[in-house]
């Protein structure tokens, strides 16, 4: 109920935290931080996408192996 209560900011304290961010770290220093979380949010989603692309390259490779020897092996007919 906590966790729920919590997710759930509204614009009033949305720009209470903003005010305060402000004055804490000041004018100058806000913009580069917030930058720098972007970035930050930017790198995490390509690092969350790249195993999935890793994964199907892999996955298509193996496909292509499985065809390879299957091709390579003699069958049935063949050996008569």
């Amino acid at each position: 109920m906590i966790i729920s209560q919590l997710l759930f900011i509204g614009t009033t304290e949305l720009l209470l935290i903003s005010g305060i961010a402000l004055l804490l770290f000041g004018g100058k220093k806000l913009p580069e931080m917030m930058k720098g979380l972007g970035q930050g949010v930017q790198s995490f989603k390509k690092g969350m996408k790249e195993p999935l692309e890793e994964g199907t390259e892999e996955a298509e490779s193996e496909q292509e192996n499985v065809e390879e020897e299957k091709k390579d092996k003699p069958t049935v007919n063949d050996k008569q």
